[in-house]
């Protein structure tokens, strides 16, 4: 099954305006893009056919284009990355069994989160889509319910199903949990990481419809899925020591270029 990497980047962010362009410095002092980085980021993951980064923005098109990815200009009327892949797909053609969208705000997912939800969804013939979830530990918990305190839109969290499909996800700390965790206990909360890997019918038929009041309310474009009855397999992945947050806003800069020192990477 031939597989397309997709990384929607897109200048006109509300929270973060340019965000894709932003420089995160590595533990030897380089300077790098998001979009690079999450463009070499999918480099490293096994089994992909072919990696694009699709924008609307000839800012980002020609960095990309200086740093050696090859860019789909998407239109500007795309309302999220999820209806830019689906353009993608569509310009590019129908030769992939499965397309990722490996959204630019997670600099530091692990190649191996990708593996995991490509063979998640290879293995799981009645699910849509497929999209990776960690459990938290208490340090990382604490992280998330720090930034709902500060009335800051953080990370999202995931709950799921027996069979791992998803019920929701949120932007706020669910499940709700009064306990109190030491740093390196696990907990029954689980990060989404965004990320997500669709069969291409379910992804053209996503365009087709409008955004519903959960998703416009919570700002996850996944919600449109689940209200329309279809099946999001929740594919749990380990972290194996290594340090995960997305780049939601301005303040998250210091505190990825932080892990970065500490896991070494350039």
């Amino acid at each position: 099954m031939s597989v397309l990497v997709v990384i929607p980047a897109r200048y006109a962010s509300v929270r973060y305006p340019g965000k894709p362009l932003v420089e995160l410095t590595g533990a030897t002092g380089q300077k790098k893009s998001l979009v690079q980085r999450t463009w070499q980021a999918a480099l490293q993951v096994n089994g992909v056919d072919r990696v694009v980064v699709a924008t609307d923005d000839d800012r980002i098109a020609r960095a990309s284009q200086a740093f050696g990815a090859q860019v789909i200009m998407t239109s500007e009327s795309c309302g999220n990355g999820t209806e830019r892949c689906a353009e993608t797909y569509e310009k590019i053609g129908s030769d992939f069994d499965i397309v990722v969208n490996l959204q630019g705000d997670a600099p530091l997912t692990p190649h191996w989160f990708i593996e995991n939800l490509i063979a998640g969804l290879r293995g799981a013939p009645d699910a849509d889509v497929a999209t990776p979830v960690l459990r938290c530990d208490g340090a990382a918990l604490a992280g998330l319910l720090a930034d709902r305190k500060a009335g800051r839109v953080g990370g999202t969290t995931a709950v799921f199903d027996h069979k791992r499909h998803a019920l929701y996800f949120s932007k706020e700390v669910i499940p709700f949990t009064s306990s109190r965790y030491e740093p390196s206990q696990m907990t029954p909360v689980y990060h989404h990481a965004g990320v997500y890997a669709y069969r291409p019918t379910a992804l053209l038929e996503y365009p087709k419809t409008s955004a519903n009041d959960l998703e416009k309310n919570e700002g996850l474009e996944q919600l449109r899925f689940l209200e329309r009855g279809q099946t999001i397999l929740c594919v749990e992945v380990d972290a194996k020591g290594r340090q995960f947050w997305e780049l939601n806003n301005p303040e998250d800069v210091p505190k990825i270029e932080e892990m970065m020192r500490q896991m070494g990477l350039e």
